[in-house]
């Protein structure tokens, strides 16, 4: 009898454990986004030497068909507000081995070597890049019409990824994408560069009407709420006004 109760117990314990565990909601293992596919967008800022400023746009709207021949150019911008002397490109790949094939096409191009590289590199005094994928519950938007500004918000999050500050971020970005306010062209996460950074590509038909949006923002309730969750999770943020260039696919 002793035995057949001690069995008895010990089931019921077992029961009641795997009760319990089944009460507790399941942890996702992974902190980062899921990724559905492949696509990537190498965001690269250029710094110009101030006096060749316009030199180098010159250049480049004069042989940028040389590059894109290669593979698919997104935007490509100047900084007007933010950062001085700067552009601002992002270029959309398949994979990591697509990109890998046209840097290597590329360094094998006498043309684009010869009729830019050697003519735009000793105007610039840095480059720099970041890989980014678009968040999960985003897609890549056209402008409501061509001209206006676009403002790239970027957004350092505390670590720990999606999984802890995913939610509050999409809803603040959503709040502002409505009737009245800006266009929100797409949200994107960095996966190599600064990491748990978010980046929201915005268009505004200009920057006085971006202005009067942010004036709106700060006494709607709607947004101020969803903001002031967002924040919980927030380190740093910095933004950029960008005005699109001539060759730019996104005007």
């Amino acid at each position: 009898m002793l035995n057949l109760r001690t069995s008895v117990g010990r089931a019921a314990a077992s029961l009641h454990r795997c009760a319990a565990a089944a009460a507790v909601p399941r942890v996702r293992l992974s902190t980062g986004p899921q990724q559905e596919h492949k696509t990537l967008y190498e965001f690269r800022t250029y710094c110009i030497r101030p006096e060749q400023n316009a030199a180098f746009l010159k250049l480049t709207n004069e042989k940028i068909h040389l590059r894109t021949a290669h593979s698919q150019l997104i935007g490509y911008w100047t900084v007007e507000y933010g950062g001085l002397n700067q552009v601002f490109h992002i270029w959309k790949y398949d994979s990591y081995s697509q990109r890998a094939g046209v840097r290597a096409a590329l360094a094998k191009d006498p043309v684009w070597l010869s009729d830019y590289i050697s003519k735009a590199m000793p105007m610039l005094t840095s480059q720099d890049n970041e890989v980014t994928y678009l968040v999960p519950w985003s897609s890549l938007q056209a402008a409501p019409k061509a001209g206006g500004v676009y403002e790239l918000a970027s957004y350092q999050m505390r670590p720990g990824g999606p999984a802890v500050w995913g939610d509050a971020f999409r809803a603040a970005v959503t709040s502002h994408d409505a009737p009245g306010y800006g266009k929100l062209v797409g949200a994107f996460h960095s996966e190599v560069g600064p990491l748990n950074t978010v980046h929201a590509l915005w268009w505004f038909e200009s920057a006085d009407q971006r202005a009067e949006v942010r004036h709106k923002a700060h006494t709607d309730a709607r947004v101020v709420a969803t903001v002031r969750e967002s924040v919980a999770f927030l380190q740093s943020q910095r933004n950029k006004l960008l005005f699109p260039c001539p060759y730019s696919p996104l005007k």
